[in-house]
């Protein structure tokens, strides 16, 4: 828990305060270039997909890993300056990376290419959450929710155009420039849309995030300009119901949970809220007015009462769904081998280099993957290791809220669905649980001082305005 709670340095102030603001130096970040390769891989997930669909649909295959790199450079310099935090999980999940390499060598498949691929899940991402935490303050979190809030607005437009669209469309091409489309089976005829990502799934992350900064930024007035606030929030709500998505749904409820509890805690959230809610609701019956708006919401109620019936309703959906792959995963380690498959063989693209075709060898769940790959004993620790440290981080944002910072709270509604459970086989989901994760560690930090009076400056008129 103690790299959790270290506040971001303020060296070099006391040299600052003797000297005259006019011609006092411009303070240099030490870790500037690393944070940019922060940057990098937070832009490289977002637009992958597009670069695999559309511009560069030649190398999809070899931008599968375009972030592989990009991490290796961010732990380099990280580990260079001794900003690297060696922890019990980075060390125990290192070994369990080396020895699951070996077992999958000698005992599992023999490859090593696919080898390899499994093991830079644990060997470079899952460390690069806690380089994140340590290199990035507070204030880094704040800006790049900002961005993210901004691509929100025109990513919505996209998102209408592939929900419209015919699936042999340009922006609904998929990977490698299939012509097949990008879109995944939906409702009434219509598609889910995956936006810049490969596949849906990225579309539902993505505005996931979004969801817990537009309400950051509802709740903390001053960060971002209103027109833009109210932008994001008319994009998230058109998005829902033409995502067709269920998934996305139950992300951004639980973002409203964690939110409702924040506001239990500290009621001076609850008026902004409640203006909040007000402009929602005027939103929302603008919206179902318009033709564009009911079209995306009949598809979506369609596909969520279909998925439902067929699961076994609510029950299904939210329990069966997640307690049940960790009950079935578990229950099929005693059929398996002692060291599992070897890892690697449970992602497509270890399937692809094994048998020429992608496809779950092992397993669609994430748990039953580990435990299929690495077996039983291996299988479990490494998903102990992930649940142990999202209960850390749950205790270090519970605490954090106590003391009015809400943002590692909210992120925390996210990182609780993917840091446990999430399906890392899958690049782009790996690298959004990589960045959400260093992102709610570093949240917890908290503002500067410097920072807290500005915002405190700001907040004190009566037109919030950009940091």
């Amino acid at each position: 828990m103690q790299q959790f709670n270290n506040n971001t340095s303020l060296a070099g102030n006391l040299n600052n305060d003797f000297v005259p603001k006019s011609i006092a130096p411009k303070k240099i970040d030490p870790n500037a270039d690393i944070k940019q390769w922060i940057w990098i891989y937070f832009l490289l997930w977002i637009f992958e997909g597009a670069l695999r669909k559309w511009f560069l649909p030649f190398l999809a295959s070899p931008l599968l890993i375009i972030r592989d790199p990009v991490a290796l450079m961010i732990l380099y310099l990280a580990i260079k300056r001794n900003l690297f935090i060696s922890n019990s999980y980075v060390v125990g999940m290192g070994i369990l990376g080396v020895v699951g390499i070996i077992t999958a060598l000698l005992l599992g498949h023999h490859n090593l290419g696919v080898a390899l691929f499994g093991a830079r899940i644990i060997l470079l991402h899952f460390p690069l959450i806690f380089a994140i935490g340590r290199v990035f303050t507070y204030e880094d979190v704040v800006k790049m929710g900002r961005i993210t809030v901004l691509i929100a607005i025109p990513m919505a437009v996209l998102v209408a155009m592939q929900f419209y669209s015919p699936q042999s469309a340009w922006v609904n091409r998929g990977v490698g420039g299939d012509t097949a489309g990008a879109g995944f089976s939906g409702a009434n005829g219509f598609f889910r849309p995956p936006a810049t990502f490969s596949f849906i799934t990225g579309t539902v992350a993505f505005y996931t995030l979004s969801a817990s900064f537009i309400i950051f930024f509802w709740l903390k007035k001053g960060i971002i300009k209103p027109i833009y606030l109210y932008a994001a929030t008319f994009a998230l709500m058109v998005v829902i119901p033409l995502s067709i998505s269920r998934s996305l749904f139950f992300g951004v409820l639980l973002v409203l949970v964690f939110m409702a509890i924040a506001i239990s805690r500290k009621t001076e959230y609850l008026g902004k809220m409640i203006f909040g809610g007000a402009v929602i609701v005027l939103l929302f019956s603008i919206l179902s007015k318009t033709s564009f708006f009911s079209t995306g919401t009949d598809a979506f109620t369609s596909r969520f009462e279909n998925a439902n019936e067929a699961e076994g309703g609510v029950q299904g959906v939210l329990v069966d769904r997640f307690l049940g792959g960790m009950y079935s995963a578990l229950m099929a380690s005693g059929n398996q081998p002692f060291f599992g498959y070897g890892m690697g063989m449970g992602t497509n693209a270890g399937s692809f280099l094994m048998t020429g075709n992608t496809g779950f060898l092992i397993a669609e769940g994430e748990w039953g993957r580990v435990i299929g790959e690495m077996g039983a004993v291996m299988g479990i620790m490494l998903i102990m290791y992930r649940v142990s440290l999202s209960v850390s981080i749950a205790f270090a944002s519970f605490k954090g809220l106590s003391k009015g910072n809400l943002l590692p709270w909210l992120l925390l509604s996210i990182v609780l669905v993917n840091l446990p459970q999430g399906q890392w086989a899958q690049p782009s989901s790996l690298g959004f649980c990589t960045l959400v994760t260093g992102l709610c560690i570093a949240a917890l930090k908290g503002p500067t001082p410097v920072a807290k009076a500005k915002i405190t400056k700001l907040t004190s008129t009566d037109e919030p305005q950009m940091v």
